[in-house]
């Protein structure tokens, strides 16, 4: 008895060149392949009872980049934020830890993505400026640009906040050279080597500036452009206490400058305490010239310990500037373990796009 015959099945075949089925499979895969290379985006709001204006916010942010994923993290409200936020569509997370700069360092550690706008939930804000924020950061290859706040209304900033930003400028611009009219902005788009190599070890409103040094210290590429800055709304309220935090963003600024710059902070007390010690020596320098005698036994033994001092003080800013560089190197390592971003714009932000 004959064996039946076995059927193979013929692979079905190609469409041909230039057939309408070949031409939709061609544009599916250039969809496809732009799609995979097009940089994520996440717009990243740290909020503190921001019930009042955080839908409104999302919702902004939500049409100004509609590729980007929205993160809202809620910082121990009790009026509603984290409800308000979910409702308009952002990703809702929590941070115990009181402080935008301890939900700073969260967001940087739990958010995966290319490139970070970070905002306030306020809408003092311009959520449309986004797109040429992040088209900014692509286009010129920069780590992070910085949306400096030009107040159309006098009541945009409370009462001394004008001056402290003036302030804190001017300080940041002598002790690290800042390149930046406001080292203080809430409003910045960040690389993805820049979040992911930024220590963040400030906990609350000092964050910015550290953000800024982070920037300065490491050399990265930066850009700011100047950008609207309204006033809050009626019923809702600025967190930042004048006096308490403007002293800790002083003391943050001192320290940050004796870890980055440490054989010049040394140095000058060093150079302080070296003058005292002069200061303390010449009469009794002199009068010994004059006369052989030393009348003032105790005072020159209190020059001679100013002037150790003072040598302890240049030998500690040798010591740390060569530790402060070793933690340099490490921070530029793991930023250099980073892919760079490509430099072409989502295409949702292109012209015509």
């Amino acid at each position: 008895m004959a064996e039946p015959q076995k059927r193979t099945a013929r692979p079905a075949a190609a469409p041909a060149a230039g057939s309408p089925a070949r031409a939709l499979i061609d544009d599916l895969a250039r969809r496809l392949a732009a799609e995979a290379s097009r940089p994520s985006v996440a717009v990243l709001l740290p909020c503190y009872n921001e019930a009042a204006t955080i839908a409104a916010t999302v919702a902004a942010f939500r049409a100004a980049l509609p590729e980007a994923t929205v993160y809202v993290y809620d910082n121990n409200s009790t009026d509603g934020t984290a409800e308000a936020a979910r409702a308009a569509g952002a990703v809702v997370r929590h941070e115990p830890f009181q402080g935008k700069g301890n939900v700073v360092r969260r967001m940087f550690a739990d958010v995966d993505a290319d490139i970070y706008v970070m905002a306030d939930g306020d809408m003092t804000y311009d959520p449309t400026a986004a797109p040429g924020l992040v088209d900014l950061l692509l286009r010129d290859q920069l780590d992070m640009v910085v949306g400096a706040r030009v107040d159309s209304e006098e009541a945009a900033y409370r009462r001394g906040h004008r001056f402290g930003n003036a302030m804190f400028n001017r300080i940041t611009t002598t002790l690290f050279g800042s390149p930046f009219k406001d080292i203080f902005s809430g409003y910045r788009v960040f690389s993805r080597r820049f979040a992911k190599s930024f220590p963040a070890s400030s906990s609350g409103f000092e964050i910015e500036a550290e953000l800024t040094v982070h920037a300065i210290d490491l050399k990265l590429r930066t850009g700011e452009v100047p950008l609207p800055y309204g006033k809050r709304p009626e019923n809702s309220h600025s967190k930042l206490k004048t006096y308490r935090d403007g002293a800790r963003i002083l003391w943050t600024l001192v320290n940050m400058y004796r870890a980055v710059q440490p054989l010049r902070f040394y140095g000058l007390i060093a150079g302080v305490l070296a003058m005292g010690s002069l200061g303390l020596a010449a009469p009794i320098i002199q009068t010994y010239l004059e006369t052989g005698l030393v009348p003032r036994f105790p005072t020159a033994i209190l020059s001679a310990a100013v002037m150790q001092l003072a040598f302890l003080m240049l030998v500690c800013g040798l010591v740390v500037d060569a530790v402060s560089g070793g933690r340099r190197e490490m921070k530029r390592m793991r930023y250099l373990d980073l892919p760079a971003l490509a430099c072409e714009p989502p295409a949702a932000h292109r012209p015509g796009g």
